[in-house]
């Protein structure tokens, strides 16, 4: 319940600051686990990218965000789990794993933190490693203008138009009928992120 109504709330208030263009929808399976894999430039890129899916969709927040309380309560409420970052946080990346082996929606954002200047930056292990054991496919999204509606160190939205593009899912079954070794996982992050970056060229304009 709680979920639904805050993506009602943010649906309106991205309305308000110029509208939402989705494209791809289609390619977000209706069933079973699923990673969905976006670049990451603003602190609205979260709500934007799962805010208006029929699925009930999981982030990974750091947990840094879940010191307030007040946010804590809303975050796990509505199904956000804390990372550490920068470690290999065996408790996130467990509960990561467990939520697709339940059939549910998790997004990640493979850079690990937002780019401080839009470019896509390399992917960390962690996307590679959480895909190969649940055996996941993973739904690349590019989120293109989200850094002009909150710009790097604003404090307010502005009015700007957004797009999401949902890539066709991704699966890697070669890789996951074998060891896991740090080659497999950074294979994993480079043709996701390189998925991505197709999904910008071909939409940016």
């Amino acid at each position: 319940m709680l979920y639904r109504l805050s993506t009602f709330i943010l649906s309106v208030i991205f309305r308000f600051t110029g509208g939402v263009t989705l494209i791809g929808l289609e390619n977000i399976p209706k069933t079973g686990g699923v990673i969905l894999a976006s670049n990451h430039i603003s602190y609205v890129d979260p709500p934007i990218v799962g805010c208006y899916l029929r699925r009930q969709v999981h982030f990974m927040a750091k947990e840094e965000l879940f010191r307030s309380r007040l946010m804590a309560f809303w975050m796990r409420r509505v199904g956000t789990f804390p990372v550490r970052r920068g470690t290999a946080d065996r408790k996130a990346l467990k509960q990561a794993i467990d939520l697709l082996a339940q059939g549910r929606v998790i997004c990640i954002f493979p850079e690990g933190t937002r780019s401080p200047d839009g470019k896509l930056q390399e992917p960390e292990l962690g996307i590679g490693l959480i895909a190969l054991r649940a055996r996941a496919p993973i739904v690349p999204v590019a989120i293109i203008g989200s850094d002009k509606v909150l710009p790097p160190n604003s404090k307010r939205l502005y009015r700007r138009r957004v797009k999401i593009v949902y890539g066709k899912p991704l699966t890697f079954p070669d890789l996951e009928q074998g060891k896991e070794t740090r080659q497999s996982l950074e294979e994993v992050g480079r043709s996701t992120m390189s998925a991505i970056s197709e999904l910008i060229l071909a939409h940016a304009s």
